[in-house]
């Protein structure tokens, strides 16, 4: 069976399947296919209920997604603590790509919940503010839609080693691609440099994993490229993925 007939076979049984029958049938049989044919897939089965989450690092997801899916809306999570550079990108990629970029802000502003909750909250408790200022606003935000791609690849973490191309996301109830789990740093840099894709120049700086400016650190060369997030804290993820 082709891609595209598993496309078709799938739709036509939308209205029979679960979500997560549709995750195990897609996973295995999308094991080795390649990122465009997984967005294929992911887009003639959840047409309109299908979006894209960037955090403006590179446009590399947002490449490949818009080539297969135009207009396709992509959430960019304004935690209020980004890199002027981090804003920059994504006002760049709305001006570029052919995709409807969505704002998601915090139900706080920053000066709200220091207010609330004491200034430097991000020093002091940054598990708690990076699910106030990400993963809440991003689990709203998810809500109008059945399945969101992310860019997250397995070679990037130990947490992320065992991610699966579709894979069924329980904390929201919805389908998650990752159309290049299986990718390597140099198919991504590869991928960058033959397509002019834009990138957040930060990277340029020895920024090779960037989150907010206030818990995001230069790397050395050598060093794990996220280890210069959340730095002191034993902490390697901000909880979106996990």
């Amino acid at each position: 069976m082709s891609v595209v007939d598993l496309e078709l076979t799938l739709r036509e049984q939308r209205g029979t399947l679960d979500l997560q029958s549709i995750v195990e049938s897609a996973a295995s049989y999308l094991e080795g296919a390649s990122a465009r044919e997984i967005i294929r897939w992911a887009a003639a089965t959840f047409g309109d209920r299908l979006c894209l989450t960037s955090s403006m690092s590179d446009a590399l997801l947002i490449d490949l997604v818009s080539r297969v899916k135009p207009g396709v809306d992509v959430l960019f999570i304004d935690t209020g603590y980004h890199f002027a550079e981090t804003v920059g990108t994504r006002d760049a990629v709305e001006a570029v790509y052919d995709v409807n970029v969505i704002n998601v802000k915090p139900s706080r502003t920053v000066a709200e919940q220091e207010r609330d909750l004491g200034p430097r909250l991000f020093g002091r408790n940054p598990d708690l503010c990076c699910y106030l200022r990400k993963v809440e606003p991003l689990n709203r935000a998810l809500e109008p839609y059945l399945a969101w791609i992310s860019g997250i690849r397995r070679d990037e973490s130990p947490a992320r080693a065992g991610a699966k191309v579709v894979e069924w996301d329980s904390k929201r109830q919805m389908v998650k691609v990752n159309p290049i789990a299986a990718w390597t740093q140099e198919e991504v840099d590869n991928y960058i440099s033959d397509n002019g894709v834009l990138i957040n120049p930060l990277h340029y700086d020895n920024y090779p994993s960037i989150g907010c400016a206030p818990c995001t650190r230069q790397v050395a060369d050598g060093e794990d490229p996220r280890s210069g997030r959340w730095q002191g804290f034993g902490k390697t993820e901000c909880g979106l993925h996990l």
